[in-house]
């Protein structure tokens, strides 16, 4: 009452008393008899006082608390509670962006002895990088780290580009870093030196390491006697080893069954040996191989030994007077082995390593068929060199393709030339192969990767082409956008093959799943000898978290032109295929889930579901794939296109 008086008194001078005094009578009385309003008018609240309701935090915090309380009762609800949720929020770094920080954080330390290496390695569930006091608290972060197998220190040394005793060389340290996160078994790691005990000519170095949750399995039941069983170990023993498994029963005949199964053992100095066997009726494959990859800048030798045994079904086109197409047994095996060196260029500034390497390095290549249905496929010897300038640096970044996880992306240029000589059967051959690259990242504009590459056979004779493919490449994904709370990110991925003057049966390519249409299945029979897929993705990390669940939303649209018909090397004389769907990404904070997907998807022609929908799981970013095909631009094994130009089996 006495605010309207007030009020009242204020505005005297521009109206009578006559008109305001009975106002003032009729406001008091409504306000003696009215209650005041329970909810509070939110266009008239102030700002800072505005309860946020898209968030809620207000509501989640009652029922966290509400739950934190229950958790307390010593009743058998109240254990369950306590068990399935820790109620302390995970704290997490941000990664910087500056690539030559990252490089030149440790230059005050180059040349220094090494003096002791110290390796701390943490359980999958329960324990963060980040936070060295966090501890698994609950049920299911302790019976989760019951049935993983931490990673061995001796697994962590395989993987230093230095030792104890050794000088410290420049970029050592964050090299080490970025291989580590880059191994399947490890979700994160940090490398730095400890300051507290640092000399003027030593150091000592500390390592922690955090654990991924190795084991994986899958069950697809399809029918009462079929299904399909997978199994996979990417830690095994907490060694590094790698096995995958993947057994489909209850097909039809004439091979009710297939089997596909690899097994992975890493050595020291970054060499990996691996077996693998594959078992379809129209495809039989058994193989081993040793090599060492140029992993890091550093890596002056690299090479691998391989041996491959295949015995396919493949369709030959249509030959009068047969009037439907053929299926004919072919075997064959390859033995291949390949070397190159890497060699440093002259640094301009003191104490801090040129980034760019120039390469050179050779292959050779054995063909034998022991089966072959036309005389096309002959045995043959090949010869290959290569010489190459390359340049690379990484920037450290998070929620590109993972939910949080601290990420490297690759830069630099790419620079090759490659030329060969083929012994065949029928007739000797030359190769010729070119290929350029390059990635740019900009803080405002994002990062954008452009590559491609073309190899193809010349006869000596006849000068014509055979077997020639063109490859492109194009990845780019904006900067990081905020809205208040909300963080997103745009994705454009484009690839195309182009085959020239393919062998009658290579039909190598297909759009399923990462090769091209994500989520998508089709009867196994559909590949061509050209393909141009577009990728198109949306990611928006929301600022929900209900219990401890982070919310983020997919979008995708996926597009996939594929030449099918023999002759036709143009992808895009067939319709395409498409692909569009939504899906969300969620992560708890509090319990020991990984990062989950559900999508739903739509495919209008193609897929094996009759409607075209489908909706799939997995445990993995949308655009996984992706991170394979960022350019590691200082690796020149000559074995990505070249295989695929001459090797029916690819």
């Amino acid at each position: 009452m006495l605010a309207y008086l007030v009020s009242a008194f204020q505005l005297r001078r521009r109206f009578r008393w006559r008109l305001v005094l009975p106002l003032v009578f009729l406001a008091g009385v409504a306000q003696a008899q009215d209650p005041q309003p329970s909810v509070p008018d939110t266009v008239l609240t102030p700002l800072e006082t505005r309860p946020d309701s898209l968030r809620r935090r207000f509501d989640e915090e009652r029922i966290l608390t509400g739950l934190q309380a229950y958790a307390k009762r010593k009743t058998i609800a109240g254990k369950a509670v306590a068990a399935l949720f820790n109620f302390t929020a995970r704290a997490e770094e941000r990664a910087g962006l500056d690539a030559t920080l990252l490089d030149r954080q440790y230059s005050q330390h180059n040349f220094k002895i090494v003096r002791s290496i110290n390796i701390t390695t943490l359980d999958a569930f329960g324990y963060s990088i980040n936070n060295p006091d966090r501890k698994p608290r609950n049920f299911l972060e302790k019976g989760g780290n019951i049935f993983h197998i931490r990673t061995a220190p001796s697994r962590v040394r395989q993987l230093l580009l230095f030792r104890v005793g050794e000088e410290l060389e420049p970029q050592e340290l964050s090299e080490t870093e970025r291989l580590l996160r880059q191994t399947g078994e490890l979700l994160d790691a940090r490398v730095f030196v400890n300051e507290a005990t640092t000399t003027p000519d030593s150091v000592d170095v500390q390592i922690i390491t955090k654990d991924v949750f190795s084991l994986s399995g899958s069950l697809q039941i399809r029918d009462v006697d079929a299904a399909v069983i997978g199994l996979n170990d990417v830690n095994f023993m907490g060694l590094g080893h790698q096995f995958r498994n993947r057994y489909e029963y209850g097909r039809a005949s004439p091979q009710p069954w297939r089997y596909r199964g690899s097994y992975l053992v890493p050595f020291r100095n970054f060499v990996n040996a691996q077996v693998r066997y594959r078992n379809e009726y129209e495809n039989k494959e058994i193989g081993a191989y040793v090599a060492r990859d140029f992993v890091s800048i550093n890596t002056q030798y690299a090479g691998a030994v391989a041996l491959d045994f295949y015995d396919r079904l493949i369709q030959l086109p249509q030959l009068p007077p047969i009037p439907s197409d053929r299926l004919e047994r072919l075997r064959y095996s390859t033995r291949d082995i390949w070397l190159g060196r890497a060699l440093r260029l002259k640094s301009y500034d003191l104490g801090y390593e040129n980034p760019a390497r120039f390469v050179v390095s050779g292959r050779f290549l054995n063909t034998t068929y022991g089966e072959r249905p036309i005389e096309d496929y002959a045995d043959a010897s090949l010869f290959l060199g290569t010489i190459g300038y390359s340049v690379r640096r990484y920037y450290k970044d998070k929620y590109l393709f993972g939910f949080g996880r601290t990420e490297d992306v690759p830069t630099g240029t790419l620079l090759s030339l490659t030329a060969g000589y083929e012994l065949n059967e029928l007739g000797n051959r030359r190769y010729y192969g070119v290929r350029a690259a390059s990635g740019l990242y900009s803080v405002r504009r994002g990062y954008l990767y452009l590559s491609g590459e073309f190899g193809t056979f010349v006869r000596q004779r006849e000068r014509d082409w055979q077997q020639g493919l063109l490859s492109t490449q194009a990845l780019y994904f904006t900067r990081l956008y905020n809205t208040g709370n909300y963080q997103w990110r745009h994705f454009l991925w484009n690839r195309m093959d182009l085959g020239f003057d393919r062998r009658p049966g290579e039909q190598l390519l297909s759009i399923e799943g990462e090769r091209g249409l994500r989520g998508f299945r089709s009867d196994g029979t559909l590949r061509g000898t050209s393909r141009f897929v577009l990728n198109y993705e949306a990611t928006m990390y929301t600022p929900v978290s209900f219990l401890g669940f982070r919310l983020a939303g997919v979008a995708f649209a996926d597009a996939a032109w594929l030449a099918t018909t023999p002759g036709r090397d143009s992808p895009f004389l067939d319709k395409p295929f498409t692909g569009f769907g939504l899906g969300l990404r969620f992560r708890n904070e509090y319990t020991a889930l990984r990062t989950i997907q559900i999508l739903f998807g739509f495919y209008p022609r193609g897929q094996l579901t009759n409607n075209g929908y489908r909706i799939f799981e997995n445990s993995g970013p949308i655009m996984t794939s992706v991170i394979s095909t960022l350019p590691v631009l200082v690796s020149h094994r000559i074995n990505s296109l070249q295989r695929r130009v001459f090797a029916s089996h690819r």
